[in-house]
């Protein structure tokens, strides 16, 4: 018995959340360096802008006057539940520390589910010009290129970032990574989801995660010829951790770094 493919997601809602992303892009890179933004600790201590604030504020208007009735869910507001069956998922700066040193490698993420599963993914880098988006049945892109995720066929040589070994229970995880010969950076957040969908990093290991975090990965990875997972291999947006690579190195990184289900 062959399981039925889910329809492609329509075009439009692609063009729309590329253009919100890139609108929040450009508000985030204009407040991006500024000597005076204020920074506050939220409860669980990461950092928080007028910049994140202000930015899904405008991404919440656009969806909301575009789509009334969809769902909204976001890292700096409270969830907004519409009855469409579809759920518009917001990080308005992914990379808040990055954005706060002044560091270009934060992004805004947009990324869109609706009855069938995941359906669009956008990581915009506005400091770098550059933005990456797939929509389900469509491919992937880079700024309107399509784009596809590389053919490393093993972890001896490979480049696998992460968005900092301190967020690792213990550094010592990624001893087999090193043993194998992988090469090993911290080019992490969304900005290392993005070069893995590119093709010119060979994987992401990401120990700490949240939804907003990563739900356009499930869109973006499969369409760019990728496999996105949490570390027992599930595919999921909320397993509170995540790999993405292509197809060949994922079992090797399940493998030397993966956990089992319910640890």
């Amino acid at each position: 018995m062959t399981t039925k493919s889910p329809p492609s997601v329509d075009a439009s809602l692609v063009d729309f959340a590329v253009s919100i992303a890139r609108e929040a892009g450009e508000l985030t890179l204009g407040l991006f360096g500024n000597p005076d933004l204020a920074v506050k600790s939220k409860g669980d201590g990461s950092p928080v802008t007028v910049a994140d604030r202000r930015a899904e504020l405008l991404l919440r208007e656009r969806i909301s006057d575009s789509h009334p009735n969809d769902s909204i869910i976001g890292e700096e507001e409270e969830d907004r539940i519409g009855n469409s069956g579809r759920t518009w998922i917001l990080d308005p700066i992914d990379g808040t520390v990055s954005f706060v040193q002044g560091v270009p490698l934060f992004g805004n993420l947009v990324a869109l589910e609706d009855r069938h599963g995941p359906a669009v993914g956008v990581i915009n880098i506005p400091a770098l010009g550059e933005c990456v988006w797939a929509g389900r049945g469509l491919g992937c892109f880079v700024n309107g290129v399509p784009t596809r995720v590389g053919n490393q066929a093993d972890l001896a040589g490979a480049c696998i970032l992460t968005s900092g070994v301190d967020y690792w229970e213990s550094a010592t995880r990624l001893d087999p990574l090193v043993a194998a010969g992988s090469i090993i950076r911290t080019w992490g957040d969304s900005y290392g989801y993005l070069l893995v969908a590119t093709g010119r990093a060979d994987a992401m290991v990401d120990p700490i995660v949240n939804r907003w975090d990563v739900a356009p990965m499930l869109t973006i990875l499969p369409e760019a010829g990728g496999v996105f997972t949490d570390l027992t291999g599930i595919v999921t947006a909320d397993g509170g951790d995540a790999i993405a690579t292509n197809p060949i190195l994922h079992g090797e990184l399940l493998a030397a770094i993966g956990r089992s289900p319910g640890t």
